[in-house]
């Protein structure tokens, strides 16, 4: 049978206090016994004493020390002056046990003779066990009264009261661990309570239900402690898992339609051509070949995201110029950004004729090539483009900002995302897909490097590329957004 959580934490919190209540009771017993044996001894030493007292101021009166060696002491009339009768109880004193005191005292002369008790050595609990006090008449010592301890076991009233006290500790432990039973379980259940509503809520995530969350109550995510945590960590992945979910289908809608627009245009050209509506001219197979490649890079943009979140994107690092890669760029698109009524500038520190990096150089170029097509689409003629590069010790910047218009701050955060567009309507004019920019997250982390958005003093956007300039391993990007 499977013991379940509750029972083994409540089992366990019982034995060890259990075991804890056992040996404070074991160990209060026998401190006790001990103790009140200490006590008994201290108290039969102090009797002695009182006994030694009473038997000089005796011998003083009867004559000295001839008083006890001529046998003129009772010991009857010494205990009764030790032990007064109380007044008014009916017949005579009863005789002393084996182990009453009258009966393990004696008082000796200096050469051994028997003056006072009962004949016999005093012995007991082995030789030397005995305690001793001298009697003294007029200053000197005339003879010695010796006592045998009582016995390790209490008799009589001294018996019946540990006893007592026995039975209290026994009945107190028994309480102890009744109340250790029950708060054991009140603390086993408070324990294994959210973790039973974990156990419920991830069985639930694993069967698809990614609504699922954990109630914020003080039994469960009110809790500051591991348990607490555990709770939030399973809502936090919850939602995450939800937005991952929302994603793929987001992704699954955008990509389906991404491609059902090229691809209903060429079924349209061709459906066109053979029914003979439209004439098999150049100008057909042209635009049919367009369609065609603005299908294939779309499939190859896909291709490549979805490689760079299985793993890193493969580069090859290899040495070049970054100062020689920005002004390629720059001739690159300078007649376009012309034709449209841009000012493209690229700007580089005073002085700098070459800047030695180790990065891809291919990958770098097509990074910073759909940063300039994205600003070259989406600014406002006239108007201008800026291009650039700052070094800082071991990190190259290469920073491209436009004027307006600019993206608002409440989408510079998304602008990284696959298939994304702050104006689809616009996008689409200008013929975006939507992946160039995710392309460039990507391509910036597999340099370990990574991209960054601001709102441009220009009027318009502002993207910060920062890279190492030793590029050699994948390390974690956190873009901050995208145009």
């Amino acid at each position: 049978m499977r013991l379940r959580l509750v029972h083994t934490l409540s089992l366990t919190l019982l034995a060890f206090t259990g075991l804890a209540v056992l040996a404070l009771g074991g160990l209060t017993a026998l401190n006790l016994r001990n103790g009140f044996g200490d006590y008994l001894a201290a108290r039969d030493v102090l009797q002695l004493e009182r006994f030694v007292a009473i038997v000089e101021a005796a011998a003083l009166r009867q004559g000295g020390a001839a008083a006890l060696q001529q046998g003129r002491l009772e010991m009857r009339a010494l205990m009764d002056e030790l032990n007064p009768r109380p007044a008014g109880l009916p017949g005579p004193r009863p005789a002393p046990g084996p182990e009453a005191f009258p009966a393990r005292v004696q008082v000796l002369g200096l050469d051994g003779q028997l003056f006072l008790g009962r004949p016999g050595p005093v012995g007991g609990r082995g030789a030397g066990t005995s305690v001793e006090r001298p009697v003294r008449v007029n200053g000197e010592v005339v003879a010695l009264a010796r006592m045998r301890p009582a016995p390790l076991v209490p008799q009589g009233g001294e018996a019946r009261f540990l006893q007592d006290q026995y039975r209290v500790i026994a009945a107190s432990s028994a309480g102890l661990i009744v109340l250790a039973l029950l708060t054991a379980t009140g603390l086993a259940r408070r324990w294994t309570r959210p973790l039973a509503a974990v156990q419920d809520a991830t069985q639930r995530l694993a069967r698809g239900e990614l609504t699922v969350r954990l109630a914020a109550t003080p039994a469960l995510a009110g809790r500051s402690d591991e348990i607490g945590d555990l709770v939030r960590n399973v809502n936090g992945m919850a939602e995450s898992l939800a937005r991952l979910e929302g994603a793929r289908r987001r992704w699954l809608a955008d990509i389906s339609h991404e491609l059902r627009t090229p691809l209903t245009v060429l079924r349209g050209d061709i459906e066109a051509l053979h029914d003979g509506v439209r004439p098999l001219q150049p100008e057909a197979i042209t635009a049919l070949h367009e369609e065609v490649l603005r299908l294939g890079r779309l499939v190859d943009d896909l291709h490549l995201l979805a490689t760079s979140d299985l793993k890193a994107l493969p580069c090859h690092f290899a040495p070049a110029d970054a100062v020689a890669l920005l002004q390629q760029l720059l001739r690159r698109f300078e007649s376009r950004a012309q034709a449209t009524g841009l000012a493209l500038v690229l700007q580089c520190p005073s002085g700098l004729s070459a800047l030695e990096v180790v990065w891809d150089a291919d990958r770098i170029e097509q990074l910073l090539a759909n940063l300039m097509e994205n600003s070259l689409r989406y600014t406002d003629a006239p108007g201008q483009v800026h291009l650039r590069l700052e070094s800082a010790g071991s990190v190259v910047r290469v920073i491209v900002e436009d004027s307006a218009p600019g993206v608002p701050d409440t989408q510079r955060a998304q602008l990284f995302e696959p298939l994304f567009r702050g104006d689809a309507a616009r996008a689409r004019l200008h013929g975006g897909s939507g992946l160039g920019l995710a392309i460039c997250a990507a391509i910036a982390s597999a340099h370990g490097g990574q991209l960054a958005t601001s709102a441009s003093a220009l009027g318009g956007l502002c993207i910060t590329l920062s890279l190492p300039r030793q590029a050699s391993a994948e390390a974690p990007s956190h873009p901050a957004g995208r145009k």
